[in-house]
């Protein structure tokens, strides 16, 4: 059961690093559906790299800094040419499909170095995505760097006016953005599951894309949404460790899913709104053309 628990805080954590990513990029205005994409990246090119040097420090930066060059990409199309931010998203997710089939392929099976240790008993990363979602929150509500990226993704025009560069901000949060989703996808590949297989990540981006949305753009609320669904696809893979013989696995692997689209619906209808104030951003998705 401890081991069970473990497991669903790592994956957790993984929800959690690639979601804030999304969160403050969508803060700023720029929405990237392409998550799963960038993970995608991260998590390749992070386990070629620590197979080829055998180094996990250089495999982490590596899946940091190709996600960074695809939040780079992201906000060259949607604010540069001011482009469709979900075309663009998608680009980079079929882009990542694509690719990263092609140039893991050589490197099919697990890892073959010894996991990384734990801290008193948890992934390292555990901590360091907690710590994250602290960052991120003092930074959005304590910080003339959070108040200018909030200005930009609720009114880009006024924001503008009161001396803000829209496009400067927008560009620094869809680099850190992809940065935090690339790193995501390297804690996947290299320490929650170091085995590399064709689309192994099976929906995690979308997952943390959802999360976005689930936790009306709040960190903490993002944290707890990410523990639930963490533990959910935890019990998804291993039903057995607890609740054996109830379902089957195939059934129990499409529960996270299905909790997705619930929550979906529930947060559609006027009376949540009404009752939680889901505070998307009001520029979300739209580009932007200085005047």
């Amino acid at each position: 059961m401890l081991e069970f628990f473990a497991r669903s805080l790592d994956a957790s954590t993984i929800f959690t690093i690639a979601a804030l990513g999304e969160l403050i990029g969508q803060r700023s205005g720029i929405l990237n559906v392409g998550v799963e994409g960038a993970m995608l990246f991260g998590a390749t090119l992070g386990f070629i790299v620590t197979q080829t040097t055998d180094s996990f420090l250089l495999g982490f930066l590596a899946g940091i800094a190709v996600g960074g060059l695809l939040g780079l990409l992201h906000g060259f199309f949607s604010i540069t040419l001011g482009g469709d931010q979900v075309v663009s998203g998608m680009g980079i997710w079929i882009l990542g499909f694509g690719l990263t089939t092609y140039i893991g392929s050589p490197y099919t099976g697990p890892l073959g170095m010894d996991r990384i240790p734990t801290l008193f008993g948890l992934s390292p990363f555990f901590y360091v995505g907690i710590a994250s979602v602290g960052l991120v929150w003092f930074v959005l509500h304590k910080t003339s760097l959070g108040l200018a990226i909030r200005s930009v993704g609720e009114n880009p025009s006024v924001a503008e006016v009161s001396g803000i560069n829209v496009a400067r901000i927008r560009y620094l949060c869809v680099v850190v953005a992809g940065m935090f989703m690339g790193l995501a996808g390297a804690v996947y590949s290299l320490n929650y599951n170091p085995v590399w297989s064709y689309n192994f990540l099976m929906g995690w981006g979308f997952v943390a894309l959802a999360l976005v949305f689930f936790s009306m753009w709040n960190p903490w609320f993002l944290l707890g949404g990410s523990l639930l669904f963490g533990t959910m696809w935890q019990l998804s893979l291993n039903p057995e460790m607890v609740l054996p013989g109830v379902l089957s696995r195939y059934i129990w692997r499409t529960i996270p899913f299905v909790i997705t689209v619930i929550v979906l619906v529930i947060m559609s209808t006027g009376w949540f709104r009404t009752r939680w104030g889901a505070a998307k951003p009001e520029a979300l998705g739209l580009p932007y053309v200085k005047e």
